[in-house]
C-alpha cells in the first residue's frame, strides 16, 4: 500500500497518555498491555487508524509509539503496531465505530474463568449490577480460544461479537470494547471491570449468583432501583463555572479521589454542592486528574428535561437542609447489598462495621430496597447521612463540603473491604459486630 505522510497531533497524544494513565491506575492494564486504536480523518480526507505500538507503556507514549495505520489496508511488514492491529481495523469498520481498546480487565476475566476441557465455548457473563446492566446489557459473550492474542480466529470472531455488543470477553486475556471515542471505550472497559468486582465479591459472600442471576433476568425492575443515565460523549470539555476557582478545584479533587479509591467506575456517579437558586452539579463524578468531565450549573427547581440521577439531587434538595451529594457504584457494596448471614432467609438490611475506624464513626450502614419510597430514603440518608440502595449504589450527603460528603463512600468501602476480609477467613461476623448495632 502506498504510505502516507501521516503526523500525529498534541491533543490526540495527549489522551492516549492520560487513558493509559488511568488504566495503569484502575488496575485494568500492566505495565505494557493491552491496546488502544482510533479512528479518523486525514488531511486529504481519507480514514486512517491511529494504534500504540506493540509493548508500549500506554502511560508514558513517545510519538514513535502511535502507528498510523490505513483504515482498509494492513502491511505487516511497516508497522510495528500490536499482533492485534488486525483485529482493531475490523472493529474500526463496524459502522459507528470510532475507537476500539483492548484491556486485562483483571476481575471480570478471573469472573469468566473455569476448569472445563478446553476446547469449550464458556457460557456468557451476566452482570448483576446495574452498570453493567445498562452499558453492556443483559449478557456479554465469553470466548475461549487456542491461541488468545491476535490470531486469525480472534479475528474472524471478536469483530462480529462486537456488531451488536459494545464489550466482548477473551477466556484468560481480558475484555475488546467498540465504542464511538477513546473515553468511551475506556468508561466500557471500567464498567466491565466493575461488573466483574461485582460478581467476585458476591460470590466472596457466599452470595447465590446463578440465583440471583435467574431473579434479575426475570423481573429487572424488581432488582435495580433504576437504570443509569445513558454515557454522552459530547460535554467533557464542559464547564459553567469556571470563574470560581476555589470549588472548581473540589470538584476536580473530589473526582480523583473517587477515580483512584475505586469507589466508581471512571465517569460514572455524580456529585453536586446546592446554591441559592441553582446547584453544581457533576453528572461523571469520577474524574482522573487529568481527563476532566462535565461540570454544569443548573436551576434547583426540577425540569422536566431532568435525567433520573439530576432528579434524585434535586429532591434530596427540596427535602432536606443538606448541602453537598455524593452518589456512588461501589461495587463492594453492591455485593454486600445481597449478603445473607449463615442461617438467615431474608438478605441483610444493614452492614455492620466490624473495624475500628468504622465503628467509632458508624452505628450502621444502612442497606435500602430497589423499590425504596422517597419518604423512607429521605428518611434513612437523614438519619445516617450514607445509605447503600440495592440495585442503586451508595448515596451520602454532607451540610460543608465535597470532602465532608466523600468521607462516606470511601468508608464504607473500608467498612465492606473489613467485613468480605472476616467472612472470608471463615470468621463469624455476628460475633464481631458491636451489641448496639442491633438497636438501630
Amino acid at each position: 500500500m502506498t504510505r502516507r505522510a501521516w503526523t500525529l497531533g498534541e491533543e490526540i497524544l495527549t489522551l492516549f497518555r492520560s487513558i493509559g494513565r488511568a488504566s495503569l491506575l484502575y488496575d485494568i492494564q500492566d505495565s505494557h498491555s493491552g491496546n488502544m486504536a482510533v479512528k479518523i480523518r486525514g488531511a486529504d480526507g481519507a480514514d486512517m487508524i491511529l494504534i500504540t505500538a506493540t509493548g508500549s507503556q500506554k502511560g508514558d507514549l513517545d510519538p514513535s509509539q502511535i502507528c498510523f495505520l490505513s483504515a482498509t489496508e494492513t502491511d505487516y511488514g511497516y508497522y510495528k503496531a500490536s499482533s492485534e492491529t488486525d483485529i482493531h481495523q475490523r472493529i474500526l469498520a463496524i459502522p459507528g465505530a470510532g475507537a476500539s481498546m483492548h484491556a486485562h480487565t483483571k476481575d471480570l476475566s478471573i469472573a469468566t474463568m473455569d476448569d472445563l476441557p478446553k476446547p469449550a465455548q464458556p457460557a456468557d457473563f451476566i452482570p448483576i449490577d446495574p452498570l453493567g446492566r445498562k452499558h453492556l446489557g443483559d449478557h456479554v459473550h465469553v470466548d475461549w480460544f487456542a491461541v488468545p492474542s491476535g490470531s486469525p480466529e480472534m479475528a474472524a470472531l471478536i469483530p462480529k461479537r462486537l456488531e451488536d455488543h459494545p464489550a466482548t470477553v477473551i477466556q484468560g486475556h481480558g475484555t475488546f470494547v467498540r465504542a464511538r471515542t477513546l473515553t468511551e471505550a475506556f468508561f466500557l472497559q471500567c464498567v466491565a471491570n466493575n461488573a466483574g468486582a461485582v460478581v467476585r465479591t458476591a460470590r466472596k459472600l457466599k452470595v447465590d449468583v446463578e440465583a440471583l442471576r435467574l431473579e434479575i433476568q426475570a423481573d429487572p425492575a424488581a432488582h435495580l432501583a433504576y437504570l443509569p443515565d445513558a454515557f454522552t460523549i459530547d460535554d467533557d470539555a464542559c464547564c459553567d463555572f469556571p470563574e470560581e476557582t476555589e470549588i472548581l478545584r473540589e470538584f476536580h479533587k473530589a473526582g480523583a479521589r473517587v477515580f483512584e479509591s475505586r469507589l466508581s467506575p471512571f465517569q460514572t456517579g455524580s456529585m453536586s454542592v446546592r446554591g441559592v437558586h441553582d446547584i453544581l452539579y457533576a453528572p461523571k463524578a469520577s474524574m482522573p486528574r487529568d481527563l476532566r468531565s462535565p461540570l454544569r450549573r443548573l436551576p434547583l427547581r426540577p425540569a422536566e428535561t431532568d435525567t433520573g440521577e439530576l432528579a434524585r439531587h434535586k429532591l434530596i434538595y427540596a427535602e432536606t437542609d443538606f448541602q453537598t451529594i455524593m452518589h456512588c457504584w461501589l461495587p463492594e457494596a453492591e455485593a454486600h447489598s445481597h449478603f445473607r448471614y449463615p442461617g438467615d432467609e431474608a438478605v441483610s438490611d444493614r452492614i455492620v462495621p466490624v473495624d475500628a475506624e468504622g465503628t467509632f464513626m458508624y452505628l450502621v450502614i444502612p442497606v435500602l430496597p430497589p423499590d425504596v419510597d422517597e419518604e423512607s430514603f429521605l428518611k434513612k440518608l437523614h438519619e445516617y447521612k450514607v445509605v447503600v440502595v440495592r440495585g442503586g449504589g451508595v448515596w451520602a450527603v454532607g451540610h460543608q463540603s465535597l470532602s465532608e460528603v466523600l468521607h462516606h463512600p470511601s468508608s464504607v468501602r473500608e467498612i465492606c473491604l473489613y467485613r468480605i476480609g472476616a467472612f472470608e477467613q471463615g470468621l463469624d461476623l455476628r460475633k464481631m459486630e458491636p451489641k448496639k448495632a442491633k438497636k438501630w
